[in-house]
């Protein structure tokens, strides 16, 4: 109080009463004016003893009137941006400025916002491996789940929820609100780092080849990297150049924009390490890969039955992989675990001898068991839930097949085999071989349709049946001579470099398991001569990989696409660099209105 009249604090403008003397415009004119200023954060008069002196005994109702017009619906969206990102649903007008801590917590949502899509990304490139993952899990607990579903949609979940807080705190940035990010956002952002964090020590722990894996993603997907991050700076750039002239901190704006603009270099430059084997010009492409069928087509019917087999002939597959047990009484039979569990019902035909290794069963219990109701239950794969009627009755009837039957089969058709002679760890292994030999030659299949692929007693089997085409599972030696070589390798085992090097000696390379098109159409540009597949009805209608590009193209549109991003981004910060300039300048023009006021209020 001064003088009988009333010092109002500046919570209390927007119910300011002014001196009733002066006519209705005057007065509209003033509190709505301060109070404008107040709401916007420009004014100087931010203290209550910046505030000129009002009187009481008049109503402010014009004012709310004409303050509700001026807010409407922005103030509306204001309102549910900050609900949502402060769990605050009412705009108090008190301690509402962004603290540096706020700052740092946006900074640390940006760090959680890309650490979760890096996440993302890698589990994508799992997709091509997940099966094993998930035969492994069942090795180990017995039950059996699609745990690249359960991935996929947790990753997802933390993307989206970490994305949108970004979204979030931008659209208030830009809307010149504060960033005062509740609790409850903190922790749960804390936990979705840890848990991005233990899935890939997860990773690194248990399945570390998949690091080779995202390398080799980027050789199929670099270019479209470098060309969405590039878009995405691109849109960040009014965010941070509305955040670089509102900051008042000079070194907080030259870190900022060092910040900004050396990332945007770095991203501009990216292509100078980008070295994809589709990057040539389409006369260069190799040979289209041929395709093994991985223990026939699993994904069409119950793996390493005769139902799998015929379907990877259908589609065209030129050799039958698959891996081979020798039963008790020395029958070879088709089967890739040591254990009955996954494939069969035999806990329900033997319940006492569940756990039993597959080897210690005669041929006679082998055949009691029905190997393909479990991939109708289980549903290894998503393909097989839209069997037809017809198919999935096909499935429940199949049994565990024979060695013989898919030699007869492969003669039939004229396809190659090729296996894995199981458990190589076997001190009778010898014997193995011995019987596994014997049941090829009675086949009367062709020695030239059998690949042999197990190491133990190679030198043996050669001499035995010199007509074998020998395949190894290891790289080529320094001393190498033996003509033509063949290596059967996974696909994350061998560099571009190396199976250019391998096409060009005329050594045949097979990688495996190669399921997803982006792989095919990388290890297809690089010069592979076949892949194993679970996918070989997918594989099978590729006429050409997904993109092949020339290398000049590709440089044309990294030049075009930098040079717009330059110049978008440039025009977003002299836009905004105008708009300060005219905000400053309205300043100036306020300073002059409310020294009118002042004399207005002192007459």
């Amino acid at each position: 109080m001064l003088g009988g009249v009333t010092q109002p604090t500046n919570t209390e403008v927007h119910e300011c009463i002014l001196i009733p003397q002066k006519p209705e415009h005057e007065t509209n004119l003033i509190c709505a004016y301060i109070s404008w200023e107040l709401e916007s954060g420009t004014s100087k008069y931010q203290h209550s003893h910046h505030l000129p002196t009002f009187a009481p005994g008049f109503s402010a109702q014009t004012h709310s009137h004409i303050m509700a017009k001026d807010e409407g619906y922005c103030n509306l969206c204001a309102t549910c941006l900050l609900g949502f990102y402060t769990c605050r649903w009412s705009r108090n007008k008190k301690g509402l400025a962004t603290s540096k801590c706020d700052c740092a917590w946006v900074f640390f949502l940006f760090f959680v916002c890309l650490f979760t899509l890096a996440w993302l990304y890698f589990a994508l490139v799992t997709l091509n491996d997940f099966h094993n993952l998930n035969e492994f899990i069942f090795r180990k607990t017995d039950w059996w789940l699609d745990w690249s579903v359960v991935m996929i949609s947790a990753t997802a979940t933390l993307v989206t929820y970490s994305s949108l807080l970004l979204v979030l705190a931008i659209c208030l940035q830009l809307c010149h609100q504060p960033l005062n990010l509740h609790w409850l956002h903190k922790g749960l952002l804390v936990l979705t780092v840890l848990a991005v964090a233990a899935a890939f020590v997860g990773l690194e722990v248990q399945w570390s080849e998949q690091w080779e894996s995202a390398r080799i993603s980027l050789q199929a997907l670099g270019p479209f990297l470098h060309i969405g991050a590039v878009v995405g700076m691109t849109f960040l750039a009014w965010p941070v150049a509305s955040c670089f002239y509102r900051t008042s901190h000079t070194a907080l704006k030259i870190l900022l924009l060092l910040v900004y603009l050396g990332a945007v270099l770095a991203l501009y430059l990216a292509p100078l390490g980008i070295d994809s084997p589709c990057l040539m010009e389409p006369s260069q492409l190799p040979p289209k890969p041929a395709l093994f069928g991985h223990r026939g087509a699993p994904m069409l019917a119950p793996e390493n039955t005769l139902m799998s087999f015929q379907k990877a002939i259908r589609c065209g597959v030129s050799v039958l992989e698959t891996d081979v047990l020798v039963s008790a009484d020395n029958v070879p039979f088709l089967m890739h675990d040591e254990k009955l569990t996954r494939t069969t019902n035999v806990q329900k035909i033997f319940p006492e001898r569940a756990k039993a290794n597959a080897t210690s069963f005669n041929w006679m219990e082998l055949q009691q068991l029905d190997a393909g109701s479990w991939f109708l239950q289980k549903r290894p794969f998503p393909t097989a839930s839209s069997l037809s009627s017809e198919d999935r009755a096909l499935a429940g009837a199949q049994r565990v097949l024979s060695l013989k039957w898919l030699l007869s089969e492969a003669k039939k058709h004229n396809v190659s085999i090729m296996f894995d002679l199981r458990p190589e760890d076997d001190p009778q292994y010898e014997r193995l071989v011995n019987i596994t030999v014997e049941t090829i030659l009675r086949s009367g299949i062709a020695p030239e349709q059998i690949l042999w692929l197990p190491d133990g007693f190679r030198e043996q089997v050669k001499q035995r049946v010199p007509r074998f085409r020998q395949i190894y599972k290891r790289k080529r030696l320094s001393n190498e001579t033996e003509e033509p070589l063949r290596v059967n390798l996974p696909y994350q085992n061998l560099s571009s470099a190396e199976i250019r090097e391998y096409r060009r000696e005329n050594i045949s390379v097979n990688l495996y398991v190669v399921n997803a098109p982006w792989l095919f159409s990388v290890l297809w540009c690089t010069g592979a001569s076949s892949v194993t597949t679970n996918a070989c009805q997918v594989l099978q209608g590729m006429e050409r990989p997904l993109w092949l590009l020339p290398r000049a193209t590709y440089q044309m549109i990294w030049i075009v696409t930098d040079c717009v991003s330059f110049l978008l981004i440039a025009w977003a910060f002299l836009l905004l660099k105008r708009w300060s300039r005219r905000k400053e300048s309205a300043g100036s023009d306020s300073d002059v209105l409310l020294t009118k006021i002042h004399s207005l209020l002192s007459e």
